[in-house]
């Protein structure tokens, strides 16, 4: 199991590093009060698109993440959010972060599906190539602002991938669903 390991940490302790630092800047916070900040991750929004649209491909096709977040944290947001995930795959089960070729082909193992049966859907053109480059279909979903109101990259798709969507249910309509 990947677990927190000095090659392989789980990503709440990859975040925490530079949350220390800041910490250390700010001063006067409680242990519990950083554990929040830490944790934050789990507590996101979804977009607004993604619980409707996921819940249209779901009809059709299986659903889970791909993440470099671990399971608890793709499972907090889930259950917070209602995200209508069959399966939680990513970085603890393929003992791989993205963008190396295990991450993609465990997780296509994993499904019991060769890598041209799965669709990689992401707003992330490096994460897309890399999918791709192992042999996975590609959905390319504009999200201008993923990295917040400054973002300059994945603003387009900067390939031609199988799929180029503006929302999840912009994709679900894509595919007739």
């Amino acid at each position: 199991m990947l677990g927190r390991t000095a090659s392989h940490p789980a990503l709440d302790d990859v975040l925490a590093n530079p949350l220390d630092v800041t910490v250390e800047r700010i001063g006067d916070l409680s242990e519990a009060e950083i554990d929040a900040l830490n944790l934050a991750w789990h507590r996101l929004d979804p977009w607004p698109d993604s619980v409707p649209g996921l819940t249209r491909l779901k009809r059709v096709f299986i659903i889970a993440p791909l993440s470099n977040g671990n399971i608890r944290l793709m499972l907090d947001m889930a259950k917070r959010a209602g995200l209508p995930w069959d399966a939680i795959l990513g970085a603890e089960l393929a003992q791989a972060y993205k963008p190396s070729p295990e991450a993609y082909l465990r997780t296509a193992e994993a499904l019991m599906l060769e890598p041209e049966q799965v669709c990689l859907v992401a707003a992330h053109n490096n994460d897309l190539a890399a999918a791709r480059g192992c042999g996975l279909r590609t959905a390319f979903i504009h999200r201008p602002t993923e990295h917040g109101p400054d973002q300059t990259t994945d603003l387009r798709p900067e390939e031609d991938w199988d799929a180029v969507a503006n929302n999840v249910g912009d994709f679900a309509n894509q595919l007739g669903l």
